[in-house]
């Protein structure tokens, strides 16, 4: 009897113990998790979206702004008409466009089915029905008066000129957690800043979602984005985006860009690109066209390289304007390659501004002969190359350029006059505006100012190094000059405006070796040489109308910079 009270004891005991621990274990060590589970039960929260702040020209008018929008909302207690009624009438409104080929009532009939689907729930009592809806449709919804339907304020992102320099602002989507992000260009590299800080607001609510009026309400204010103030100027920037089209549709081409920088300073006043997209409606486009190939695109530059390889060599003394080139005379063999001029024309005993104006491959070579493969090396990395330039984009790439210590004469040889290495757009002229700054290289900047209610900030230019002196800046300056008043594309020259530039005809690797008909056109320029103004790069890739870029993308190049002397109020002289 007494073993038996025991055990019954024991029993009892050990049951208590494990009653106790179960307690224990739920209101202290699961108690942060029970409580938050309870308060979900009568309280929601929602994160409120700070307004995003705006990317402005440089004359202040908007390129990136926000707009009113509106997220429609049915609150089910408060409905009283016909569900089906009341979507069939929102449809239409809601339905995105139809694609082309796709029947128009397609997308309505679908929309009108996902709206009678969502207003016949029975777990919830707020139901966003369609978000982002424009003040328009927000007016003609609220027309027809139904009880229960409401809207939230929201913003809208709008790109006043549309697709106007939309590879260069980027665009603002949704990330992985359905809240609002930049994109690529401005959008993408200074999201962080434009997005502002979110706000918070948490509510007492019933067992039905309902806010309880005398319940708890706490907010946290969101705070606005910060402003952009770009240098790009809305104006030239129209001027440049048509131009490129139509230039790319005259010389037949498959794309083309164009980059318009002030050397000293390193504001980029114009970028453009085309094919292109419309930011406002991104998702109707192929990712491919949302990358920027201005500073994203690699290509082998060919002979608008020849002014930075000359410019190297003049700086480290192995050569000067006047020395004369003694193999100059016919094609040049390095190893089992041949090295001929473009136009199968030969120049015995020619000058090195000579050599730059006829565009001499094999003045080039023994250019990069008389440099040496390591200085080389050194000049077009104190250049900028095999390095992004940091400018304010999101997107940017580099190229790699072969190590120090592995060039053989042939890579020597061919990257003089520019086969055989890789540069993307923004590297070259940036390279070149550092000839034009009298050999200093600069950061490429968008963005002048940050600017939020009364605080701004100025983003000053960033001098990044010296890449040449000013003696050798000089000389490749002037031969430049020759270059553009006799060279093969001196038909296109405008006399007294004082530009100085380099065409470059670039044969482009395929599978091994060069595409034997399709090349990669460029001309590069400053002008006033002898006090620039402004420093402009065309590329146009693969045009049909003519291989050469002294027939397609010089033409186009001061075809754009006749209006960039009335922007710069340039008058010619004698």
């Amino acid at each position: 009897m007494n073993l038996r009270f025991r055990l019954v004891w024991l029993v009892f005991f050990v049951g208590f113990l494990l009653v106790l621990g179960r307690l224990f274990y739920w209101q202290v060590v699961k108690a942060k998790d029970l409580s938050i589970q309870a308060r979900k039960q009568y309280q929601t929260g929602e994160s409120m979206s700070a307004p995003r702040g705006n990317i402005f020209a440089n004359d202040g008018s908007i390129l990136a702004g926000r707009d009113d929008g509106w997220t429609v909302y049915a609150y089910l207690p408060e409905v009283t008409a016909d569900k089906n009624k009341i979507a069939d009438q929102l449809a239409p409104l809601l339905a995105e466009e139809a694609e082309e080929g796709e029947d128009p009532l397609k997308p309505v009939l679908n929309e009108a089915s996902h709206i009678k689907e969502l207003l016949g729930s029975t777990d919830l009592s707020w139901i966003p029905l369609k978000r982002k809806v424009e003040t328009d449709i927000k007016k003609n919804i609220e027309s027809f008066g139904f009880d229960g339907i409401g809207f939230e304020s929201t913003d809208l992102r709008i790109y006043p000129e549309a697709s106007a320099a939309a590879q260069m602002l980027g665009f603002v989507g949704k990330n992985n957690e359905g809240s609002d992000q930049g994109y690529f260009g401005l959008e993408g590299f200074y999201d962080l800043i434009l997005s502002g800080k979110p706000g918070y607001m948490s509510r007492d609510t019933d067992a039905k979602g309902a806010p309880i009026l005398i319940g708890d309400l706490k907010e946290v204010s969101a705070v606005k984005g910060i402003d952009l103030v770009t240098n790009i100027d809305k104006g030239i920037q129209i001027d440049v985006e048509k131009k490129l089209k139509d230039g790319i549709e005259k010389y037949s081409a498959k794309a083309g860009t164009v980059i318009v920088m002030e050397p000293k300073t390193g504001a980029v006043i114009a970028m453009a690109s085309y094919p292109s997209y419309d930011p406002a409606d991104y998702s109707e486009f192929t990712n491919d066209l949302f990358k920027n190939p201005a500073i994203s695109d690699s290509f082998e530059p060919g002979s608008v390289f020849k002014v930075v390889v000359m410019a190297s060599a003049l700086d480290a003394g192995v050569i000067k304007p006047e020395t004369k080139c003694d193999i100059c005379g016919e094609a040049l063999k390095v190893d089992k390659y041949f090295i001929e001029t473009w136009n199968n024309k030969y120049h015995p005993d020619a000058t090195m501004t000579e050599v730059i104006v006829n565009s001499d491959n094999v003045g080039m070579a023994f250019v990069g002969q008389k440099l040496g493969a390591d200085k080389f090396y050194d000049y077009i990395r104190a250049f900028g190359f095999g390095e992004i330039t940091g400018v304010d984009l999101e997107g940017e790439s580099s190229p790699e350029i072969r190590e120090k210590g592995t060039w053989n004469i042939v890579d020597l040889a061919t990257a003089s006059f520019g086969q055989g290495i890789a540069v993307t757009p923004i590297q070259i002229i940036r390279a070149v505006g550092a000839i034009a700054n009298d050999g200093v290289l600069v950061k490429p900047m968008v963005v002048r100012k940050l600017v939020q209610d009364t605080w701004s900030e100025e983003i000053k230019p960033q001098e990044v190094g010296r890449a040449v002196g000013k003696e050798a800046a000089d000389d490749i300056t002037n031969m430049m000059v020759e270059a553009a008043k006799s060279g093969e594309s001196k038909w296109t020259y405008l006399r007294g405006f004082g530009v100085a530039g380099k065409t470059g005809t670039a044969q482009i690797p395929i599978a091994g070796h060069y595409d034997a008909k399709n090349t990669i056109a460029s001309f590069v320029g400053f002008a006033p040489y002898d006090n620039p103004k402004f420093v402009m790069l065309v590329t146009l890739r693969e045009p049909q109308s003519s291989q050469w870029a002294s027939e397609t993308a010089a033409p186009l190049w001061y075809s754009i910079a006749k209006d960039l002397f009335l922007y710069y109020g340039m008058q010619p002289k004698d």
